[in-house]
């Protein structure tokens, strides 16, 4: 479901007017449409899951939105320039990254947000799955189109990572922490995961899918057994329900200042960050590669996005992919 511009005004000027019923003809003179249109877009928003309630003598008035992260809903007081202006979701859908996929390939423009309630075929990064329970969490993708050079798209995946521990302590009294190179944690546990992917040349960047899923409301039933030591979400950290709108509205401007950031300064102040909520550099780890597996220390992240490992023969590599697994938290 994309936005309609006069649709989301009417919606607007409801939400304005919601402790009292206003008329469909107060509302077509505001808006400066026909109240045949005013009535169309009241029964569109209601198909939608909005409370509107009608009065045949009084007019309308706004009394609830459906807990779906809706188009409009995302538009509504939403404080960036680009990214999420442009916002199509679904109920379900198989994954959000595989229609941003088909949307590049047809020119859809920067900042254009794919959001789902929920995932049939979620993904992360190694081919792993991402469960997606309706109603329960993120799931979402964004496009940018950043002039940079394919092997620098590790930045965004890093960029990323700051956004989201960013928006999640502003919305709740937790402290999220940094997994090298995809992971947001919290108490060492897994709560959200980015998963990018980039459509390029051989020395140009088309675009970069940024794939984001957070786990928000779930209870630790929502996750398998096997799990449940290792993830959690922001409802079983905080002991309450948390606005999946607010923190979308919250991580897209998030993202949007941090990427400002990176376009005009470079990523090096994005890395600075980054290592404040870094648990990875200085702790004991297993990096599951390709073709081999190295155990050491990880020392640092390089101005690449690039882990430093010292294994155990004191040998230095640098990893730029793989799957790293903490022994030993610093």
């Amino acid at each position: 479901m994309a936005v309609n511009s006069s649709k989301l005004s009417l919606l607007e000027a409801l939400k304005e007017k919601r402790s009292n019923y206003v008329s469909g003809e107060a509302l077509a003179r505001e808006l400066n449409v026909s109240r045949t249109a005013i009535w169309k877009h009241i029964k569109s928003l209601r198909k939608n899951g909005y409370t509107i309630e009608p009065c045949p003598k009084l007019g309308y008035k706004y009394m609830a939105a459906p807990d779906k992260l809706l188009p409009l809903e995302i538009l509504h007081n939403l404080k960036t320039n680009c990214l999420g202006r442009h916002a199509i979701h679904f109920l379900e859908v198989g994954s959000t990254q595989d229609v941003a996929k088909e949307m590049v390939v047809k020119g859809a423009s920067e900042g254009t947000l794919i959001i789902a309630e929920g995932q049939t075929k979620g993904r992360g990064r190694l081919g792993r799955t991402w469960l997606s329970p309706q109603g329960q969490g993120i799931y979402l993708s964004l496009i940018l189109r950043p002039h940079i050079s394919p092997i620098h798209a590790p930045r965004i995946t890093l960029m990323a990572a700051v956004a989201i521990a960013h928006a999640i302590e502003a919305i709740t009294p937790v402290e999220a922490q940094i997994k090298w190179p995809n992971d947001v944690l919290i108490l060492h546990r897994k709560v959200a995961g980015i998963l990018t992917e980039i459509d390029a040349e051989m020395d140009r960047t088309n675009a970069v899918i940024l794939g984001i899923g957070i786990n928000i409301n779930n209870d630790s039933t929502s996750f398998p057994r096997e799990l449940r030591n290792t993830v959690t979400s922001l409802r079983m950290e905080t002991g309450r329900e948390i606005s999946r709108l607010g923190l979308l509205q919250t991580l897209l401007l998030e993202l949007e200042n941090l990427y400002e950031t990176f376009k005009v300064k470079g990523f090096i102040p994005i890395l600075g960050v980054w290592k404040e909520k870094d648990v990875t550099i200085g702790s004991r780890v297993k990096a599951v590669l390709m073709d081999r597996e190295l155990v050491g220390q990880a020392v640092d992240i390089d101005h690449e996005g690039a882990l430093i490992l010292r294994d155990e023969k004191g040998d230095i590599h640098r990893i730029v992919s793989g799957d790293v697994t903490l022994l030993r938290i610093r």
